[in-house]
């Protein structure tokens, strides 16, 4: 059977809805309570109707599956139908069944109740008064407060642990605060897998320790081993953990711990774009999880493949804490990353360096290079967060990023082509030294807005080519110039170069603009009236094109 789809919500426990007064649930079957624990007890993903002889073609898995009993054939109870019936049921993965008195059936067919205690499928009888639409709809108002709960939790604990991280020691205050968060340890590995730092009330029994100790090495980049290093590596074939199953990703909802249970002992990880199973990945997952005598396990690989690992040991695994976990990886992986190596301290210097006055020509050299392309980005899917961000700037091969409201810039070093990045519009400047930085910001807008025009993933600002022009005096050219577009505003202006480099499309201009295609038409023509000329007439853009590029300058 395929893995149950799992909803973007909490699941709810079953005990839960049976404890609304409201409702008037009551088991008569199967599994309670008192005869799980906390993770393995029965979670209802959402409620489903069905009159059908065989619901399984129609069931996603994790069900609270609803039935009067009109499906019933008249002999059923002499017969195999009640087994078959449920047999189906739990195939599918459905959770539990509630079976509606009134209309059809007075009482709950014994046959029923015999072969759900058999599958071990909970039956619940639902009395008369009790609508199928109001324990649907009790259903969603659990999972409802659930949600509201995790989140709340989820956004205590992510202040929480940026507090720890701006704290005199981060690294074991951020360990501390994520062990407390998760009420289990936290251990964060170096590279070569020794132990960092590590925090928890109760240290884990040794078969814990080493289990995530071997969990870290599934995630921990596989570089080339070093002489001596074959043990470790050794450790990472197919006799150790195996992925077996592509994991979720992160999300703000904590979606990838709302996994139905029933699959302890099993290790999930997390490649970005593979699912298939595997023994040895030719590229480490993002991270992975297992279980072992009843402690969940999860390590979490920190930075861009520098080998350090975070890891955690939990008695219980509540919605919400695969995201705590991924934020505390976050903040680890910042705390453990570039900034405080040779380069990132040459960035603190620069920064200092122009906060107390200085020139950027003269703090450029200990940013590494001379040369620098300034990168505007505009995501596909607004809005852009810090995450996405950094994401865009690694990918550049820059540390340098600008989160503004709409937009991503990057100063990157010259000597590396960017190339387009999935799900981002990119403009690119032309190479720059540092005190031509600021055209090279304005050549790097002006890219993105024709990239965004054309849909074209990325345009670059055209290299300086000999021309005619080369032949004018510039101080002649730009006076001209300046002298000529005199009469118009810089929203006029900024209108008129757009509509120009796009050969006068009234839609491609409104695109790059972000403006109606209305108010262009509004701008053009405000913009001849103002010039006194026929912009239809080529010599005349001619001449305005040749105005606005020396009248930058």
């Amino acid at each position: 059977m395929p893995d149950p789809a799992v909803p973007p919500t909490p699941p709810v426990p079953l005990s839960a809805l049976l404890a609304r007064e409201d409702l008037g649930l009551r088991q008569i079957a199967g599994p309670t309570a008192e005869d799980t624990d906390a993770d393995t007890e029965t979670a209802i993903h959402w409620a489903h109707t069905s009159e059908m002889a065989d619901p399984y073609p129609y069931l996603l898995g994790g069900e609270l599956l609803l039935t009067a009993g009109v499906h019933i054939p008249e002999a059923a109870g002499s017969g195999t139908y009640f087994d078959d019936y449920v047999a189906r049921i739990v195939a599918a993965g459905g959770a539990a069944l509630g079976f509606g008195l009134a209309p059809v059936h007075d009482t709950v067919p014994r046959a029923l109740v015999a072969a759900c205690d058999a599958y071990g499928l909970p039956l619940l009888e639902v009395p008369p008064r009790t609508t199928f639409s109001g324990v649907a709809r009790a259903v969603w108002q659990l999972m409802a407060r659930a949600r509201h709960a995790e989140l709340r939790r989820v956004t205590e604990a992510q202040q929480s642990l940026a507090a720890a991280a701006s704290r005199p020691d981060p690294l074991r205050a951020v360990l501390r605060q994520l062990a407390q968060r998760v009420a289990g340890w936290a251990v964060l590995y170096g590279p070569e897998g020794a132990v960092i730092g590590e925090a928890g009330r109760e240290a884990p029994g040794d078969a814990v320790r080493a289990a995530l100790a071997e969990l870290a090495g599934v995630v921990r980049p596989v570089v080339t081993p070093p002489v001596g290093a074959a043990g470790r590596e050794s450790a990472r074939q197919p006799g150790g953990p195996e992925a077996v199953r592509a994991a979720p990703a992160p999300d703000a909802a904590g979606a990838a711990d709302r996994a139905p249970a029933g699959r302890a002992g099993r290790l999930e990880a997390a490649r970005p774009g593979d699912g298939a199973p595997a023994a040895r990945p030719s590229a480490p997952p993002a991270s992975a999880t297992d279980t072992i005598a009843g402690t969940h396990l999860a390590a979490y690989a920190l930075g861009a493949g520098r080998g350090f690992v975070l890891g955690v040991a939990a008695p219980h695994r509540d919605p919400g804490d695969h995201t705590i976990a991924s934020v505390a990886a976050v903040l680890l992986s910042l705390l453990t990353g570039e900034h405080q190596s040779g380069s990132g301290a040459a960035r603190s210097s620069a920064l200092v360096r122009l906060l107390l006055g200085a020139e950027p020509q003269s703090v450029a050299p200990l940013l590494g290079t001379d040369r620098w392309l300034v990168v505007h980005g505009r995501p596909d899917s607004q809005p852009c967060d810090a995450v996405a961000a950094s994401a865009l700037g690694a990918a550049l091969g820059s540390p340098l990023v600008d989160l503004a409201q709409d937009v991503v810039r990057v100063l990157a070093p010259a000597d590396r082509e960017p190339t387009p990045q999935p799900g981002w519009t990119l403009g690119v400047s032309a190479p720059a030294t540092a005190e031509n930085w600021p055209t090279a910001d304005t050549q790097a807008a002006r890219a993105l807005s024709r990239a965004r025009a054309t849909r074209t993933p990325l345009f670059r600002h055209g290299t300086h080519r000999p021309a005619l022009t080369d032949l004018l005096s510039p101080d002649e050219a730009q006076s001209h110039a300046r002298a000529l577009l005199a009469p118009l505003t810089a929203p006029l202006t900024e209108t008129l170069r757009t509509w120009l480099s796009l050969h006068g499309s009234w839609d491609r201009t409104a695109v790059a603009l972000s403006v109606h295609r209305n108010t262009v038409r509004q701008r053009i023509a405000r913009c001849a009236a103002l010039l006194d000329t026929d912009l239809d007439d080529p010599d005349v853009r001619m001449e305005l094109w040749f105005a606005l590029r020396h009248g930058e300058r």
